[in-house]
């Protein structure tokens, strides 16, 4: 039967770029569905060092804009809009944004991740008023000042070092006993003095008046309270994937994360899962990019058979 396009990507990271340069050149009349920035999480990451085949690194919005054009070209429409609910209908899918309704033969579900919050008192309350959850959109907003940084994984140690080329003084705060991050950036942070790393402490709330003025720690295993004067807070505690709208049409997993195949095939057929959202994903940049292919390559197969 006539549908909208052939294939509609919820998502245009890594993964969902990926997926639409291999639908796109497969002649797949495709759409690229993005709630957000074009280019997703990319847009708010640094640079990028772990990504095959730049041995400098490259700039994460310079990746995402290369990629966007790369999916233009192989023919994919980018649009613009959130989508609230999927279903599954005989022969076809149908996807609700909050504008519009669109069909598709199938669908490759890249919606990626968000931050994790710290759920702690003042979190909300300074939000945008020194509690940031990117380095690259709002870093500038702490210039000069001493600022903290939650977690102490690559993405929060890339934050802190970014933030120290802006004139900050960062404290990592870590509550695990050792830092989670890679071996290269735990060595940077270790050569730089206007950067250190406090592992083992949990951080109880955020203070301030009409901005962030410190942070309450606490030792969780002695109980130990302490307070850190920082004009700011970074959090990168860990991604949360958006998953919210599916449901009620995929069982997902107690992370809400989408259970696939190693086609990246969901439960209900046409309908597929690359990059953060899919069950035991890395949550890496490179991996996102395999998985895209794979869905796209699988989801081609399907439409063939129809």
């Amino acid at each position: 039967m006539y549908t909208d396009y052939d294939v509609v990507i919820i998502g245009s990271g890594c993964a969902g770029l990926a997926a639409g340069i291999y639908t796109g050149r497969a002649g797949l009349s495709t759409a690229v569905m993005e709630k957000e920035s074009m280019g997703g999480e990319l847009m708010s990451r640094q640079l990028v060092e772990n990504y095959p085949g730049f041995a400098n690194g490259i700039m994460g919005p310079d990746l995402a804009s290369a990629m966007l054009e790369q999916a233009s070209n192989a023919g994919a429409e980018v649009k613009s809009g959130e989508v609230v609910e999927i279903k599954d209908k005989s022969g076809y899918k149908m996807i609700k944004t909050a504008d519009e309704t669109v069909t598709c033969k199938g669908i490759i579900i890249a919606a990626g991740s968000h931050p994790r919050k710290l759920q702690v008192p003042g979190e909300d309350e300074f939000a945008n008023k020194g509690v940031f959850y990117c380095a690259t959109c709002d870093g500038v907003k702490c210039a000069g000042k001493d600022v903290a940084v939650a977690g102490a994984g690559d993405s929060g140690l890339t934050e802190a070092l970014y933030l120290e080329r802006l004139g900050c003084k960062v404290t990592v705060l870590e509550l695990m006993p050792q830092p989670k991050a890679s071996k290269v950036l735990i060595d940077r942070i270790g050569a730089n003095p206007n950067i250190e790393i406090k592992c083992g402490v949990r951080i109880e709330s955020v203070a301030g008046d009409e901005w962030v003025t410190g942070i309450h720690l606490q030792d969780p295993d002695t109980g130990v309270k302490d307070y850190l004067t920082a004009g700011g807070i970074y959090v990168r505690i860990g991604l949360i994937p958006n998953t919210q709208f599916l449901q009620d049409i995929l069982t997902l997993s107690p992370g809400g994360q989408i259970p696939v195949n190693e086609h990246m095939e969901t439960a209900i057929p046409g309908i597929f899962a690359a990059g953060d959202v899919r069950l035991n994903s890395p949550a890496q940049m490179a991996a996102a990019v395999g998985d895209g292919v794979t869905a796209a390559m699988a989801l081609g197969r399907y439409i063939a058979s129809l």
